[in-house]
């Protein structure tokens, strides 16, 4: 499996340029938890946005598929996205079935949303036709961000360099 680990600096590069691709227009952002968190984050204060709300959804564990649907841990109240442009962010859009399930619910519950996202893997996308509204880097690798702890880990070579320092 093709996997490529980010760091710090190249997420919040990836983050802005996402941000600068933006418009300023938005009411709320609905981060999906977790991996939109940190991409959210620097997204709005770049945009001064304050409204943010969280969808907490499962639908993965590691890295094999678990569910067909989706189970919604987290959602907002309807009349908080009602007749409201919502940005959705999230960090990468594979299937598509996450942010799909998501964008779903915030016009079942009344609200204009456009997705975000720092990568697009359009080799995966289930969802033919679609793909995210905003996005930095198209990919089909796995990729690894600094926050996947489990996974996050220096690439190989670099233990050896900084042992020998």
């Amino acid at each position: 499996m093709n996997k490529q680990h980010l760091t710090w600096t190249q997420i919040e590069d990836l983050a802005i340029r996402l941000a600068d691709r933006l418009p300023n227009s938005y009411e709320v952002m609905l981060v999906i938890t977790r991996g939109g968190m940190v991409p959210a984050c620097i997204i709005s204060e770049r945009l001064n946005l304050r409204n943010i709300l969280v969808a907490a959804v499962m639908f993965y564990t590691g890295q094999e598929r678990t569910l067909d649907k989706p189970i919604f841990l987290q959602f907002p109240a309807d009349p908080l996205l009602n007749r409201r442009k919502v940005l959705i962010v999230d960090d990468v859009w594979d299937s598509g079935k996450t942010i799909m399930a998501v964008t779903e619910r915030v016009r079942d519950a009344g609200g204009f949303p456009e997705t975000a996202v720092l990568h697009y893997k359009p080799a995966h996308n289930a969802y033919a036709g679609t793909r995210p509204d905003f996005y930095v880097d198209e990919t089909d690798a796995w990729i690894v961000y600094p926050w996947d702890v489990g996974e996050a880990s220096l690439p190989t070579g670099v233990l050896e360099s900084v042992s020998e320092a």
